[in-house]
């Protein structure tokens, strides 16, 4: 069966705090409320059609202190219903900067324990648009990057248990 994009995660924004790298990192309270404000703030002037219809992440995946914020976006504003768009964002000062713009994902979304040029390495659920059954792709940092599309290479199918933590979660049926 075929999910569409659009199907609702959350109807606001939902921002989980997830310091399980770092012990520096400022209080959740403190952390959560910034980071909200200044999300909502960034994903405006990023696609102004987005309004609340994403699901935010907050954890170190570089182990620098800082969050970084994974965001599900649970509206099809920028794609069709195989095209469900997860992003990767660096916290800048008080706002945010775009480090990867990855298509084609689906919840669960999680952190991993293993790393790729000091930072965690992603994983992702595919499945849709032809690609079935699905899978979990392991999205690795390049030193810049990470993969925009989790079904081709450098991305690849994780095999397997592999440990890490859901930041994500999938809808309840």
């Amino acid at each position: 069966m075929h999910r569409s994009c659009a199907a609702p995660l959350a109807a606001f924004l939902s921002v989980a705090f997830v310091p399980a790298f770092t012990q520096s990192m400022p209080k959740q309270a403190e952390v959560s409320e910034r980071a909200k404000r200044t999300l909502r703030a960034f994903l405006q002037t990023f696609d102004a059609e987005l309004k609340d219809r994403f699901v935010a992440a907050l954890t170190d995946l570089n182990g620098d202190g800082s969050p970084q914020a994974i965001v599900y976006l649970t509206s099809n504003v920028r794609g069709g219903t195989a095209d469900c768009t997860m992003l990767i964002l660096q916290q800048n000062a008080d706002s945010w900067r775009l480090l990867t713009e990855v298509s084609i994902t689906r919840p669960p979304i999680r952190v991993l324990r293993t790393k790729s040029n000091g930072w965690r390495n992603v994983g992702v659920w595919v499945q849709g648009g032809g690609i079935q059954p699905g899978y979990e792709a392991q999205l690795r940092f390049d030193g810049k990057t990470y993969p925009t599309n989790p079904s081709t290479a450098p991305a690849r199918p994780l095999k397997g248990k592999v440990r890490g933590e859901t930041l994500i979660a999938p809808p309840a049926r």
